[in-house]
C-alpha cells in the first residue's frame, strides 16, 4: 500500500509515518509534503497513492486547494483538530478523518475501515472538498465562549476574549490573559485550536495567539517571523516561514 502524508509539521509527520509503519508493515510512505504547493507540484508529476494522509489547515492553505488543483481520486484520511460544526461535512461526504492527536488505534481503525470501504469510495472528489472547504470557511465563533480552570480549590471560567495567548511549558498547556493572569489548563493546544475560532492563531507547536495580543511581526533569520504581543511574555514568539503566509493572511483579515 503506497501511502502519502500532507502534513506541515515535521515532528507530527514523523510521529504519523512511524504509526503507521507500526500498524501497517507493508504500507509504503511515498512522500511527506509539508505545503499546499509543494503537494501540487507532487500530485501533477506522480501517480496517485492509495491513500492519503492530509492535515486540514497547511502553512500556505487548506489542503482541499490541492484537491481542487489536481486530480486525484485517491481515499484521504484528515487529521483534523476541527470541531464538531466542521466535521458534519465529512461525515455527509463519506470522507473518514482522524481528530487530533492520534493514536495507534485510531490509525488502525482508520486503515481497517479503508481496507473494508474502498472499493465504494467515490472519484467525484472535486464537489466533497468544495462542500468541506465551504464549512470549514464559513464556519463560526466558537459556541463555547469560556475556558475552565482550576485554581487552588476554585472551578474559573475564562472567556476567550479575555485570554492573550495559550502557550506550553514544561509539557503542560497554561493561558495568559490581558490582564496578565496566568492559569494551567487542562486541554492540549489542538483542542483549543478548534475551540477558539478564527480570532486566534496556531503560530508554531508551543503556542496560540489571540489577534487582539499581537502589535506587529518583524522578519526574523530563515524567512521566519517573530511576533510582538502586547502583554509582556519572557519567550519570543516565532512563526515558521512555512506558515508565514498564511499568518500574514490572517493578521490581514480578522479585526
Amino acid at each position: 500500500m503506497k501511502i502519502v502524508i500532507i502534513e506541515d509539521e515535521k515532528i507530527t509527520a514523523a510521529e504519523l509515518a512511524g504509526t503507521i509503519a507500526a500498524v501497517e508493515p507493508d504500507a509504503v510512505i511515498s512522500a511527506i509534503l509539508g505545503s499546499v504547493k509543494t503537494a501540487i507540484a507532487y500530485f501533477q508529476g506522480n501517480s496517485a497513492p492509495d491513500l492519503i494522509f492530509s492535515d486540514v489547515q497547511l502553512g500556505d492553505g487548506l489542503s482541499f486547494e490541492i484537491f481542487k488543483a489536481c486530480a486525484i481520486t485517491s481515499p484521504v484520511i484528515f487529521c483534523t483538530a476541527y470541531d464538531e460544526y466542521a466535521l458534519n461535512a465529512f461525515r455527509t461526504n463519506s470522507v473518514d478523518y482522524i481528530l487530533k492527536p492520534s493514536s495507534s488505534k485510531t490509525i488502525a481503525n482508520a486503515l481497517e475501515k479503508y481496507r473494508n470501504f474502498k472499493q465504494s469510495f467515490s472519484s467525484g472528489n472535486d464537489l466533497q472538498y468544495k462542500a468541506i472547504l465551504e464549512a470549514l470557511t464559513n464556519r463560526e465563533t466558537p459556541r463555547t465562549a469560556s475556558v475552565l480552570v482550576h485554581h487552588k480549590e476554585k472551578i474559573l471560567p475564562v472567556r476567550f476574549e479575555d485570554i492573550a495567548l495559550f502557550y506550553i511549558e514544561n509539557e503542560v498547556t497554561h493561558l495568559l490573559t490581558f490582564d496578565l493572569k496566568a492559569y494551567s489548563i487542562n486541554k492540549n493546544l489542538e483542542e483549543l485550536e478548534s475551540l477558539s475560532g478564527r480570532n486566534y492563531f496556531r503560530v508554531n507547536r508551543k503556542c496560540l495567539v489571540n489577534r487582539k495580543a499581537v502589535i506587529d511581526a518583524s522578519h526574523y533569520f530563515s524567512r521566519k517571523l517573530t511576533v510582538n504581543i502586547s502583554v509582556p511574555f519572557k519567550d519570543k514568539i516565532t512563526v515558521s516561514k512555512e506558515k508565514t503566509p498564511q499568518f500574514l493572511n490572517w493578521l490581514e483579515t480578522i479585526r
